[in-house]
């Protein structure tokens, strides 16, 4: 089923939609700015990126959406846990996203989620 053909279906009813103050906004996996757009959902292209905090408190997890491996969905997912550095996670995430050719147009949203999250870790 094409991403389009998708989108039409989940744009008004999924279960991670948020609706408040004439706003839309989701939940779902892999969105990195969690609108509700077409272009941002996790769940309808076939290469999403998605950054999460380290379950451990210090780094962040890249995930990668596998294009062969959707119809298995516990494989369909890679993640690598990035926990060196800001700087050196951030050139790694940057360069995943190059190397695997991956879309281009979320790597720099890609890389503002994982200095926020980065910056939040900080000790003060």
């Amino acid at each position: 089923m094409s991403a389009h053909l998708q989108w039409m279906i989940i744009k008004n009813n999924s279960c991670h939609l948020i609706k408040r103050n004439k706003k839309q906004f989701t939940r779902e996996p892999n969105n990195l700015k969690n609108k509700n757009s077409f272009r941002y959902n996790g769940l309808i292209h076939q290469k999403t990126v998605g950054v999460e905090a380290d379950p451990n408190g210090k780094g962040v997890v890249l995930v990668m959406k596998k294009p062969k491996k959707c119809s298995q969905p516990s494989q369909s997912e890679s993640r690598v846990a990035l926990n060196k550095g800001a700087r050196s996670s951030l050139r790694s995430i940057k360069r995943t996203i190059r190397k695997n050719r991956y879309r281009k147009d979320l790597r720099m949203a890609a890389l503002r989620r994982a200095s926020a999250i980065m910056k939040s870790q900080k000790t003060k």
